[in-house]
């Protein structure tokens, strides 16, 4: 017995499951895992990020707030582009370090203006 399809699809392209290692994208009936170790820049990207894609044309993929654009041919074969990201990725510093650091910089960054002298002794 065959299940009828069930709705209609919304877009050419989902994010079918994410994981610690790569998400999954359905492309019109086939699903490919996208690893982050071939695909670096989606590894701190949020969910939301990851799940935003368009599909411009049947062999382009765009991640607007990522502002990422891939060739669907570069996830079905690697291999044949092994250029990827030479960026830094910077790590999720918590807000306090951030806080911290700025406040230190401040601090050795500012001007301190003398005082002029009261003719008093210091105590």
């Amino acid at each position: 017995m065959k299940s009828g399809r069930r709705g209609n699809a919304t877009s050419a392209v989902d994010v079918t499951n994410v994981s610690p290692h790569g998400f999954w994208l359905l492309l019109d009936d086939r699903e490919i895992f996208v690893a982050f170790e071939h695909f670096p820049w989606f590894r701190q990207a949020s969910i939301e990020d990851l799940t935003r894609v368009e599909r411009p044309s049947a062999h382009h993929l765009y991640w607007p707030s990522l502002d990422v654009d891939l060739a669907v041919e570069s996830l079905d074969h690697p291999d044949r582009y092994p250029l990827v990201s030479q960026a830094d990725l910077p790590a999720r510093t918590p807000l306090v370090s951030v806080a911290r650091e700025r406040a230190s910089t401040y601090r050795t960054t500012r001007r301190v203006r003398a005082r002029p002298s009261t003719g008093r002794p210091k105590r």
